[in-house]
């Protein structure tokens, strides 16, 4: 190994490089979803199939009719319902992302030399599940929050509902009996044992579909991210690509369209789980049964509901979040 090549993993490895890494990635992605919010809760209430906005549901036109109506009913402030734990949720996820983003690419492909697609895959894939593991029970929160609407009391919440009611909420949520698994003739704690045994598990309604599709997700993200930069923004002799933003904008926006498409089957399946809490109370929604409820209610179309709506949320926030990442960290010499 090159003397430049060690210095330079140390220097990466660092505490200081590390906190600045993920403090670049907190602000972007801050500052990302906050740009994008009354989109973000417009298409929670399509995926989720919420009854007071199914009817706006496939078009365009639909979302932007449905952000009316979130305006009537609640002003800007229900435009941005459940924000407050988006940001709660959002910052130590993109810090964690993006710095393990770096930490991971460092080690995969510490010279450009090595870099290749399916280490980018790879590197962004570890990153974004790392994110996920740590911040989900956060993201469970901030879906019920946005998914109320005008009839709060059938779920146990008066009025507009607030980080710590939801939290209480989803915590005491009854479960029914289900089923006990068995593994050949051993059998296995069912559902409602476990969950009462070990109620943080409520808290991850879902988990096992957003890993699923996480990895494609935030795979193909970093993969687009780092090929369209190799092959726009070559470095220059010393090894340093210069200040893009504009250029930094447009390739997000194109990683962030790619990223949405590949994933989005699998997020339409994730808040319908995630919202199963309020939908089904009685009990404990499956996988295959959530998919068999979309299938059967929409076809294959039901599981890109809401497509249109996402990617005018994900382009322009995976284009201000890379943006601002990049800059954070020219700003704080990262």
């Amino acid at each position: 190994m090159s003397p430049n090549v060690s210095t330079a993993r140390r220097d990466k490895q660092s505490f200081h490089y590390i906190i600045r890494s993920g403090l670049a990635g907190g602000i972007a992605g801050c500052v990302a979803k906050t740009v994008v919010a009354p989109l973000d809760r417009v298409k929670i209430l399509f995926q989720a199939s919420n009854p007071d906005y199914r009817k706006y549901a496939g078009s365009l036109r639909g979302a932007f009719c449905a952000g009316v109506q979130i305006y009537r009913e609640g002003g800007v402030r229900g435009l941005f319902q459940g924000h407050s734990a988006t940001l709660l949720r959002i910052f130590p996820y993109a810090a964690i992302k993006f710095m393990a983003y770096d930490q991971v690419h460092h080690m995969l492909m510490p010279t450009r030399a090595q870099e290749t697609n399916a280490r980018r895959f790879l590197a962004g894939a570890i990153s974004g599940t790392m994110s996920v593991c740590v911040t989900y029970p956060l993201d469970v929160i901030r879906v019920r929050m946005a998914f109320q609407t005008k009839s709060p009391s059938q779920y146990g919440i008066s009025g507009s509902p607030t980080f710590t009611q939801v939290l209480k909420h989803i915590y005491n949520e009854p479960t029914q009996p289900t089923p006990t698994l068995r593994v050949g003739s051993v059998p296995v704690m069912n559902t409602k044992n476990l969950l009462d045994r070990f109620p943080i598990l409520k808290f991850y309604r879902g988990f096992s579909v957003t890993i699923a599709g996480m990895i494609p997700y935030a795979g193909v993200s970093f993969l687009s991210w780092g090929f369209l930069r190799a092959r726009f923004l070559p470095p220059d002799k010393a090894g340093h690509r210069p200040p893009t933003p504009i250029a930094d904008l447009a390739i997000g926006a194109v990683s962030g369209l790619l990223a949405q498409t590949a994933s989005y089957p699998f997020e339409v399946i994730r808040r319908r789980m995630q919202v199963g809490g309020i939908t089904r109370p009685d009990r404990w929604l499956r996988l295959d049964e959530t998919v068999r409820a979309i299938w059967q209610c929409g076809g294959w179309r039901g599981f890109y509901v809401g497509l249109a709506i996402g990617y005018l949320k994900i382009v322009p926030m995976t284009a201000v979040s890379f943006a601002v990442w990049q800059g954070t960290k020219r700003l704080l010499d990262v």
